[in-house]
Parts: structure tokens; sequence; C-alpha cells
């Protein structure tokens, strides 16, 4: 069966030929900063698989963008010396997309899914009995004609990516063997990404200069090492090509990345829940809108991290600046959501 180009390769090919493994991605777990239980689970599960010939068992990866789930998929299919397929959870529409995906596999074969929450209904089902038994059920025909055809799979990995773990149904959730959260990363292990990335880019960045990046990039590699390119650039303009504190915050500056990581769309979420909506509760839609920003966008990528610093919480109402949000953006003298006047309060008389 033809593989659609738009959702995995045609011709799978080992893992060190595709184009998002060379640059500054870790190819091997010994090279992955950061994220310890995990790596030591996945170095057992690995190993073990190996010696037993198998294909490792599924991996779900959850947690914020850009902290290196995709990164880990590629580390497992090459620990595992098998090939790589990729596809996502909106290109997967119909269960003939999963079907022509599936049929492509060979044995140990890993295929990553991202954004697995976002996979239709239907297939899923398909999914369920991929995963379970490596086989795939076919609908031949309409009517009482219909019958079942089924298609055996050689055995592999499925490794599924969501931002938002929670939109899994529970039958897809528990097919995963191995499943795991990945946190924001400390300042130390940021610490060393960045020296990693400077190294790789042939960068000379001071103690001072990479403490400084480390420090202002959302506890997320992907975050830091965007800022690094931008850091080279300022470099090699302003300095040589010579990075210290002075010309880190030179490039963040230009980034308008403050000292707690906020960039400018953080800012302007927070002034809309400070200064506009004065702490009543607001709806992502609402937020989105004046914004200008997919609702998506503001859950999985902006919010996670003011969550993370304690500038705003989400309540069943919807988002609010947290007491410290509130004196970060000049709010201190509003009254708090849960003490604002309701229509039933009863009014004093001004006596």
């Amino acid at each position: 069966m033809a593989i659609e180009e738009r959702l995995v390769s045609p011709q799978p090919q080992p893992v060190d030929a595709l184009p998002g493994a060379p640059g500054l991605r870790p190819k091997s777990l010994d090279e992955f900063i950061g994220q310890e239980d995990l790596k030591r689970r996945l170095r057992m599960h690995l190993t073990a698989a190996r010696q037993r010939g198998d294909a490792l068992d599924h991996v779900l990866l959850a947690g914020p963008a850009g902290l290196g789930k995709t990164t880990l998929a590629h580390i497992v299919a090459r620990e595992m010396g098998a090939n790589f397929h990729v596809t996502s959870g909106p290109a997967i529409q119909r269960s003939g997309d999963l079907a022509s995906v599936l049929s492509n596999l060979q044995k140990n074969d890993v295929l990553f899914l991202d954004e697995i929450h976002r996979i239709s209904r239907p297939a899923e089902e398909v999914l369920y009995t991929a995963m379970e038994d490596f086989h795939l059920d076919i609908m031949m025909g309409k009517g009482p004609a219909a019958r079942t055809l089924r298609l055996p799979l050689p055995p592999f990995t499925l490794i599924g990516a969501t931002t938002r773990s929670g939109l899994l149904t529970p039958p897809l959730r528990d097919r995963f063997g191995i499943s795991a959260n990945l946190a924001f990363y400390s300042d130390d292990d940021l610490l060393l990404i960045v020296r990693r990335g400077a190294a790789l880019l042939g960068l000379e960045l001071d103690g001072d200069g990479a403490a400084e990046i480390a420090r202002r990039t959302r506890g997320t590699p992907r975050v830091a090492l965007r800022v690094l390119k931008n850091v080279r650039d300022v470099a090699q303009v302003r300095s040589h090509g010579i990075v210290n504190r002075q010309v880190a915050r030179e490039a963040l500056e230009l980034l308008q990345i403050d000292d707690l990581g906020l960039d400018p769309i953080d800012r302007r979420l927070m002034d809309l829940l400070v200064n506009r909506y004065h702490q009543y509760p607001v709806g992502v839609e609402t937020l989105a809108v004046t914004l200008g920003e997919q609702p998506d966008t503001i859950s999985e990528v902006i919010e996670p991290f003011l969550i993370k610093i304690g500038l705003l919480v989400r309540t069943p109402r919807g988002r609010q600046a947290t007491p410290a949000g509130m004196k970060l953006f000049g709010g201190e003298g509003r009254v708090p959501a849960g003490e604002q006047p309701t229509l039933f309060d009863p009014v004093e008389s001004g006596e």
C-alpha cells in the first residue's frame, strides 16, 4: 500500500539520515541533559528490549512544548537501531490514513505520533488493536455484505507525544507500557545545555554569559537554544564572537525577554488579567481574541511557564492573576477575586 508523503516518509531511513538529526539535537541518552529519572527508566527498558531482540514497549511522553519529546523519540529509534517514522495527530483524520502509516512499518520500527491527543476517534479505534495485538482491522464493503479483513503487523514501537495528556482517552492511555511527564529544566541543566550548544556552534561563551541565558529562558531547552543562536549573531556583530554577560543581556533585550524570562506575549497576557479585567476570571477564548492568538497556543505554550513561576492560576471560572502576578504588574490595590461584590450582595448605605 502506498504511503502518503504528508504522513510519513515513503522510504524509511536510518535515524542518522533524518533532516532533524544533525545540529544541536542530542543523539544519545548520554548526550541528553536533564530528565534524569526518565533517562534511567528508558535506559533500562531499551537494554532489556535489545537483549530480547523485541520492539520496545509503547512510550507516551507528556509535557509542555520544547522540553525534548521529539528528541527523545529520535534517541529511542537510534538506540534500538530502528527506522524512524513520524506523523502527527492532526494529519490522521481517517482510519485509512493510519492504515497507510502502519502498513509501511517493518519489524521493531519506531513510529512517532506527535500531538497524539488530536487524533480522530475512528483512527484511535484502529490504533487499539494495532498497539495491543499488532493487527490491522480493515472493513471491506458496506451493509450486509461488509466483512472485516485482519492484516498482521510487525512488532513496532509507538511513541506518542502530547502537551495535553488529560485529553487522551483512558483506553488509549492504558495501552502505553511506558509513560512519563517531562518537567521544566533547572537552571543548572539549562546551563549545561547552553554550554553544549555553544561548543557545537563554535561560540566562545564565558560562564557569566551562559548563566544569564540559562536563567532567562523559561526552563525550556528549545527557548535556550533559540536565544543562543540570537546571542551568536549579536556577538558576531558587537564583540567579535565573544559572549559575556553584557552581550547576553543585550541579545535578550533585543528579544524583549526580561529577567524572569517573560517575553512580550507573556507580559501582554498578564497585563490584561491585572489591568484590564481587574483580576476577574477570564476564559481562554476571551484571552485568545484579545491577544490575537489561538486558544491552544495560550494554554499549551504561554500559560505553563506563568503557572510554574506562580503568576497565573487556572480556575473553573477562568484564568486569574495570583497575588504575585498582581504585585508584579501593578495591581497591588485591587480587590481579590473572591472578595469582589456580586449582584446578590447587600448594598451598604453610605451613612
